[in-house]
């Protein structure tokens, strides 16, 4: 599956209605966007049950501001509409690949056990 473009106004309806999504925040004049840009492609097309989704900073700058964007590229990840990476720099193949089972073998009932307020 080919990343999909994201906006401000569908980008909360697309965690929604996905189980796991990964959003690239990118820009057209960053030099290390447009290197990491074929790497997330290639993840894209040999993971079609993860969603991959780009947001273009300079398009998008209120999605990007409500996201705390400050380093392009950025890469996060949503399961079950909770973000479960976030991380500044462009990944090698093998690095996002990593980050891609990671996110795909986390337990999310264990996640959010832990998360949950511990009362003595």
């Amino acid at each position: 599956m080919a990343t999909i473009d994201i906006t401000e106004q569908n980008f909360a309806e697309t965690l929604e209605d996905n189980d796991i999504v990964f959003v690239d925040f990118w820009a057209a004049w960053c030099g290390p966007c447009r290197m990491f840009a074929p790497t997330y492609g290639a993840a894209a097309e040999r993971h079609p049950d993860i969603t991959f989704t780009k947001v273009d900073t300079e398009a998008e700058q209120a999605l990007a501001a409500a996201a705390s964007i400050t380093s392009i590229p950025t890469l996060m990840a949503f399961k079950d509409k909770t973000l479960v990476f976030s991380q500044p720099g462009a990944l090698n193949a093998t690095g996002l690949e990593e980050v891609i089972q990671a996110v795909k073998n986390l337990d999310m009932n264990e996640l959010r056990a832990h998360a949950a307020p511990q009362h003595p």
